[in-house]
């Protein structure tokens, strides 16, 4: 049985706590759709790709870790931004993204899911005593060498990390999916052997080796898959609907 739209963004933005994480984008609905649904498609970004694929299998609601309107974008309707609207309201179909919220959640969150994946148990934030903390610090039940847990990572993600290697058994580790190599200095007084991230900039390897520390950029794509197909399959256990995770390749 489709559920209604309303009745779904309620549930999303309950269940995330959506609205008590500052962001820079609008969590929640941001383009308004039919009103029943009865099919979700998720994925991380709220391409043109994935939203063809979406319109193929006639789904009533997209729902994307990485969707529209951020923070000092142009706010024009034009070129890339047109098209992708067009696309979503000429079908019909309603677009709900979460960011920060699905970075966070301790069930279906990016960074949980990714603890998950890698066997990764999770010990606390990366900054305690910051409510808004993202990161996590957690350990491996038995250490292994740098080269060993780049495969290890490689092996589950599909896709092989660069790494910087810290030269020393790696056992607990710090991890923030995504673009957030800028919180390697946290990583570094956390005390922790390595530090796990979708990105790197200029910086970070010499923080790293200055600092004896293994650094992996394991795909701001490919550490962010996890969080939102989880909420897919949450929301449509909860409504009895249909849900499809379309993973639209990404290289970055």
């Amino acid at each position: 049985m489709p559920v209604a739209l309303t009745t779904l963004v309620q549930e999303a933005d309950r269940f995330l706590d959506a609205a008590r994480i500052a962001d820079y984008c609008p969590n929640g609905l941001q383009v308004e759709g039919r009103p029943q649904v009865a099919r979700i498609v998720s994925g991380v970004t709220a391409s043109q790709a994935l939203l063809d694929a979406a319109v193929q299998v006639q789904a009533d609601v997209v729902l994307v870790h990485h969707g529209y309107f951020w923070k000092n974008e142009d706010a024009r309707v034009v070129g890339m931004k047109q098209r992708r609207l067009k696309t979503l309201l000429s079908h019909d179909i309603s677009l709900l993204a979460y960011h920060l919220p699905l970075d966070v959640h301790p069930d279906v969150g990016n960074n949980v899911q990714l603890a998950a994946l890698l066997g990764l148990s999770v010990e606390g934030p990366l900054e305690p005593g910051n409510p808004r903390s993202v990161g996590l610090v957690g350990s491996l039940p038995e250490s292994l060498a740098p080269g060993e847990f780049k495969a290890k990572i490689g092996q589950a993600l599909g896709r092989e990390p660069l790494m910087v290697d810290g030269h020393r058994p790696i056992q607990r580790v710090a991890w923030c999916t995504g673009a957030a190599q800028g919180y390697i200095e946290q990583a570094v007084a956390a005390g922790v052997d390595a530090y796990i991230t979708g990105e790197i900039s200029e910086p970070t390897a010499h923080v790293a080796r200055e600092n004896g520390l293994s650094f992996f950029a394991a795909g701001h794509h490919a550490t962010e898959r996890y969080g939102v197909r989880a909420l897919g399959e949450y929301l449509a256990r909860h409504f009895g609907i249909e849900h499809r995770f379309i993973d639209c390749d990404n290289p970055a």
